[in-house]
C-alpha cells in the first residue's frame, strides 16, 4: 500500500507543479498560489510515508 500512496504523492505534487507553471504563465497568481499549495501537500504526505517506512524496518 505505501508504494500506492507515494505514487499518488506525486502525482498530486506534478498536478500541482502544472498549476503552478499554467498560473505563472497567465498571471493567474490565485491558480499559481492553488498549485504551489498543492505541492506542499504533496510534500508532508511523502514525508510521512517516510517516517512510517523508517518505523517499518
Amino acid at each position: 500500500m505505501s508504494l500506492l500512496d507515494k505514487a499518488n504523492n506525486k502525482l498530486q505534487w506534478l498536478t500541482g507543479k502544472v498549476k503552478e507553471l499554467g498560473g505563472r504563465a497567465t498571471s493567474n497568481k490565485s491558480r499559481q498560489s492553488k498549485g504551489e499549495h498543492e505541492q506542499g501537500k504533496a510534500d508532508l504526505k511523502d514525508a510521512g510515508e517516510k517516517v512510517k517506512d523508517a518505523f517499518k524496518q
